[in-house]
């Protein structure tokens, strides 16, 4: 097995030990500090849930990036003998990573707290959206986390912040249903991961792949019926980071050359996502509800009310992002015909979901 291999694998297990053991100590906390979820209007449980979920999942990313930077900076550069060759190899360039990585972390610390305010007693939308765009400006402008960087600096500061607070948002949109977040999130993580792997990059794979651990870890206690939730401290932060690592991607192959199609990919990952955000939009705006307002018209619960169980239906939304996501892996060394055949692929999918859940009788 090469070290690579081998290297994500145990960047996995460290998210899922710290996911899972963070998650059962931040479960007891907010249990007895009664930090808690109570039933009543749009919310479906039956029972109060714990929320704090989000605390977790952001130290089981955070701490292992964070040791891991340290770590570099303490290793080079007069790198001990006994520091294997194929880390010591890496060193350099985590160190050359670590403003950026600690950007990172900044930002989501910031949405982790905002979140846990909003949890606790709710913001209003207006502040909430300044925080994020405040974020999102802040890594974009301060460290240069751009897509588009050759429409100019202007244009790609305003798209690369308007991409990064959508997909933050879309992931909190999504977290209406136990699990369903989470796993959705676990299998774009993992894509993600799979593609910058294959243009060789390690910074982006690594941050994939300790998500993927974390989620991991959590998923136990968030699957239907949930013992915890991640609430927008959890949600926000898994948004803001996989959109900055969409930005980090190199969606392109090295042996094939750099192909500006391989930029779609994003789109084609998250169709699912970006779908249920659209369509809760959209519905919302037709009945002139508010758009932030939370209620019980996003896709999970339109598959719950045609007849689904809840496990189910969040199943089938795991199901339709993974059947949009793997064709990303082809993108970075496609060909424009292949490009827009995946790229129709992915929407006739989304198409025959809204088919799907907008036939037959609801309940």
């Amino acid at each position: 097995m090469q070290t690579f291999e081998i290297a994500t694998i145990l960047v996995v297990l460290v998210g899922a030990a710290f996911g899972g053991v963070g998650t059962w100590i931040v479960r007891g906390w907010a249990t007895r500090r009664g930090f808690i979820d109570r039933p009543g209007g749009h919310k479906g449980h039956a029972a109060p849930v714990a929320l704090g979920g989000g605390i977790a999942v952001t130290l089981a990313v955070g701490l292992p990036v964070l040791g891991a930077v340290v770590a570099a900076g303490l290793l080079t550069p007069n790198c001990p003998t006994w520091v294997p060759d194929d880390i010591a190899q890496h060193l350099d360039g985590m160190v050359a990573k670590t403003p950026t990585a600690l950007a990172i972390l900044a930002a989501m610390a910031a949405l982790c707290v905002m979140g846990l305010i909003d949890d606790h007693r709710p913001l209003g939308p207006g502040v909430k959206l300044l925080v994020q765009i405040s974020v999102a400006l802040f890594l974009v402008a301060g460290f240069d986390l751009r897509i588009m960087s050759h429409l100019g600096w202007m244009p790609s500061v305003i798209l690369s912040t308007f991409w990064i607070v959508t997909l933050t948002n879309s992931l909190n949109f999504l977290d209406n249903m136990d699990g369903l977040t989470t796993g959705v999130a676990m299998v774009v993580a993992g894509v993600f991961a799979a593609t910058a792997a294959q243009a060789g990059q390690l910074f982006v794979p690594m941050w994939c792949c300790l998500l993927v651990g974390a989620l991991a870890g959590f998923l136990p206690y968030n699957f239907h019926p949930a013992s915890i939730y991640l609430g927008d401290a959890g949600s926000l932060v898994i948004g803001l980071l996989l959109a900055v690592l969409t930005i980090l991607t190199t969606f392109a192959d090295p042996t094939h050359g750099h192909r500006p199609i391989g930029v779609i990919a994003p789109l084609v990952v998250m169709a699912v996502p970006l779908y249920d955000t659209a369509s809760v939009v959209f519905l919302r705006w037709r009945s002139k509800a508010p758009i932030w307002t939370g209620d019980r018209r996003h896709f999970s619960h339109r598959l719950v009310r045609r007849g689904m169980a809840v496990r189910k239906a969040v199943a089938v939304i795991w199901l339709a992002t993974l059947v949009t996501a793997l064709p990303a892996l082809l993108l970075s060394s496609a060909d424009w015909p292949l490009a827009l055949g995946i790229l129709v692929q992915t929407l006739l999918v989304v198409m025959l979901v809204a088919l799907l859940e907008s036939s037959g009788p609801a309940q």
